[in-house]
Parts: C-alpha cells; structure tokens; sequence
C-alpha cells in the first residue's frame, strides 16, 4: 500500500523539479528553427546555414531520409539528404548584389539526436558561398520553409568591407541554435529580410546581439511535459514507470485545460444560462476526452503517413472549427431563445432555455473543449508508435483527455454548487437566455478569429 502512495508522490516530484534555464525548441515540437550569418567580402558573400528541426517535422522526415525504407539510417543517406536539404535553403535563400547570387554548396551535413518520447530531433547544417562585387548595398530574403513556425535570425559581418548601421545583430542570441535564450521565448526572433549597406574599411556598425523580450510564461509547463515525455519514451518501460507515466498525463491534461482556449469561458457561460443539471457538466467532461483522444489519433495517423501536412497549420484549422462549433451552438441557443420568447414570453426563461436546447449543444461544447489536441500529447503518441508501443500511447493519451475533462468537469461542478448555494434576491443578467447565447457566440467567434489569425 505504502508502494502505491508513492506513485502520485512520485509523479509530482518529477514536476516539481527546477526547469531548465531555456526550452530546447522556443515554439515547440512542431518547429521548424533556422539560422543563418552572412559574411560579406569585396568579392563573395558566405553564409553559415542552421537548421533545428523538432521532433515531430523530424518524424515526417524520416522516410526521406531512410532512402531504402529499412528502419537503419546510414551515414550515406544522412549525406545525401543533407546535400538536398541545402539546395532546398540556397534556392529559397535570396540575396542581391545588383543581381542575385547564385549559391554553391561546399559543405552539408544531417544528424539526428534523441529526444523527446522516444523521437528524435535533427539539425541541418550548410556552407553557402557566392561571388559577388559587395560594393554598396546587399540584400537578403528567406523563404526557406516559409509555412512552418520557428525561430528564424539573421547575423552579418563584414571581412574587408564595413556595414554601415547595420539593421541585424553580428553575433547570433542563440549560439547558432544551440541554445535559445528563455527569456526571449514570449517573443521569438522571427528575421526573414535585411537590407545592408556597406563601405569600404572593415568591422560594422551592427545590431547589438541582445533583444528584448516578456517573460516566458509557459516555462514550468513546457518543463513538465518534456519530464513526462521523457518518461514515456523511457525504452525500459517498467510497471512502475508506466503507471508514473499514466499519471503524468492525467495531470498534464488537466494542466492543458486551464491554459486559453480550451472551453471553460464557454462552459461557465453555457451552465450559468442553463438549469442546474450534474448530468450536463458530466457529458460534456466526457465528450471532451472523446474528442481530444480521436483528435490525437487523427492527426497522429496524418502526420506518419505522410510530411506534407504541416503539424501547426492543421492545429489551426481545429481552432477554427472549434470557435465555429461553439459559434453554432450560440447561434442555435439564440434563435431558440428568441423564438421562445416571442411565444412563449409567459413561461419562466430559465425552463424554455433548458427545453429549448438538447444534445446537439452538450456535445458540440464538449467537441469544442477537446477538438484541438495536445502537440505533448501527440509526441508522446508518435514515439509509442515508434518503439513498438501503440496500445501504451493510445492509454497515455485517453489519460491526457481524461485529465482535461477532470478539469472542465471540476469547473462545471463548482459553478452549479456557487449557483446552488448563493441566494441573490435578482436575477443574473448573464442567466438570461438571449444574452447567454449572445456571450457563447461572440467567444465562439474570438475563438474563431484567432485560430484564423495563427493559421
């Protein structure tokens, strides 16, 4: 028995233990990260290239870089992708000197590094070099997988010419993506163009290497979920360890379901409109493990058949749905409330709002509440695929979703109890129909435009 207790114990230890002082990706396992620092010349211009791919790009990757689909990756493979890979940068890679440069490629290489859930990250680098007369001016542009998020700097440096007030710092802030500076993470470096200018002489007049930033909110959070990533793909998978495993993920779903934009605004609007019903928080709780569990799955089952989804971009277009769900839902309460009300405006409001609404609106705010899936989630999922371990990623995450809906429920139950035990001698604004369903359709729609905003 003693042995048991320590199991939750166990698993809050492993959370509480101090956060490293940066991510290893600033945007997530999704990331596509790049660097880039030019040197400019009188007669060329050179460009030392970086590229940190996280996990789950990296796992899209991975039947192109295993040539010869046998599960072994071989130093021949890894150097002809990498030699494709920098083609692929030199040719999105723009620069000018009058006319545009055109880039050699004298040295490439790809190498792949364990990381999260049992997956791996990789990290392409190139040598990029162009004859050029650098004279007055020179101009940059990268479009270098322009559709994936991450970290995107620049860095210049004159050898044998001056920069001239140079807009980009000459030393990278993140050692060439090596190591990302926390406290920039609220606010990530995202440099896709400059425009220097140049004057014979040497050194620059460049861009200090510090910018500013907010504080990284989300630190501890993301510092939890690599722990039980981490624990997850642990290849010596004990009883113990995947018990601690199940139980990270039921607290990290739960954690996930406070953090903006998974449904509780929605859910206290919703049941505070509504009758006082235990049995509404508990389907919704439950349709949002459903939909958080299918939504993983989906997703996971996209992403390892094919690399031309792009992980974020789809993530988006399930906010979008989710805000438009919960949009419907606001919209059908409305029209019924106010159908009710034009025939019915002798009966009491808070028994037509509960007649007029049935299970399409349960479960389209529990579908809301569930429909964007975790990337942590989805990690953990693709490296349980990859060790040979379906069963036990689909357990872990049916436990994340479960954790979310504890959440939600958990937030449900204590609104009904402040409504029951809470006496106001008037009425609630918020409780009547025709404004409850007013408030759900305008956050179904913020909910909405911002998914619109990050796709």
């Amino acid at each position: 028995m003693k042995k048991l207790l320590l199991i939750p114990l166990a698993a809050l230890g492993v959370l509480l233990i101090p956060a490293a002082p940066a991510a290893a990706h600033p945007l997530g396992n999704f990331s596509v990260n790049q660097y880039a620092g030019l040197t400019l010349h009188p007669d060329r211009v050179d460009v030392a290239v970086a590229v940190d791919i996280a996990e789950i790009p990296t796992y899209q990757e991975r039947a192109a870089v295993d040539a010869d689909h046998d599960g072994t990756v071989t130093d021949a493979e890894r150097a002809a992708f990498a030699t494709a890979g920098c083609r692929e940068f030199a040719g999105a890679f723009e620069a000018r000197a009058g006319d545009r440069l055109t880039w050699t490629v004298p040295a490439a290489d790809y190498v792949l590094n364990p990381a999260a859930g049992g997956l791996t990250t990789s990290r392409l680098t190139c040598s990029l070099t162009a004859p050029a007369t650098v004279r007055s001016k020179v101009t940059v542009t990268n479009r270098y997988r322009a559709d994936r998020v991450g970290w995107r700097e620049l860095t210049a440096v004159g050898d044998g010419v001056r920069l001239v007030d140079s807009p980009i710092p000459a030393q990278s802030v993140s050692d060439g993506l090596r190591s990302y500076p926390s406290d920039l993470l609220s606010s990530p470096v995202d440099v896709r163009s400059a425009t220097l200018r140049v004057a014979p002489g040497t050194g620059s007049d460049a861009a200090p290497a510090t910018l500013s930033g907010g504080t990284f909110v989300g630190h501890w959070t993301a510092a939890a979920e690599r722990r039980f990533q981490a624990v997850a793909g642990d290849r010596n998978l004990t009883p113990l360890v995947a018990t601690l495993a199940v139980l990270l993920a039921l607290v990290l779903g739960a954690g996930h379901a406070l953090l903006p934009g998974h449904g509780k605004t929605v859910l206290a609007v919703y049941l505070a409109g509504r009758r006082r019903r235990i049995r509404d928080v508990l389907a919704i709780g439950g349709t949002v493990t459903l939909s958080h569990t299918g939504g993983v799955l989906a997703l996971g089952l996209l992403l390892s058949t094919s690399a031309a989804f792009v992980g974020e971009r789809l993530l988006g277009y399930l906010g979008l749905a989710s805000g438009l769900i919960v949009a419907a839902v606001g919209v059908g309460m409305l029209v019924k409330s106010l159908r009710g009300h034009r025939h019915h405006h002798h009966h009491h409001h808070d028994h037509h709002h509960h007649h007029g609404e049935g299970k399409f609106s349960l479960a389209g705010i529990g579908l809301a509440g569930g429909l964007v899936p975790s990337p942590s989630a989805l990690v953990v999922l693709l490296g349980a695929i990859g060790l040979g371990r379906t069963g036990f990623g689909v357990l872990l995450v049916v436990a994340y979703g479960v954790g979310m809906a504890l959440t939600l429920t958990a937030a449900g139950l204590l609104l009904i109890t402040v409504q029951q035990r809470i006496r106001i001698p008037f009425r609630i604004p918020v409780a009547a129909p025709t404004l409850t369903a007013g408030l759900v359709t305008i956050v179904g729609l913020g909910l909405a435009l911002r998914a619109v905003v990050a796709v």
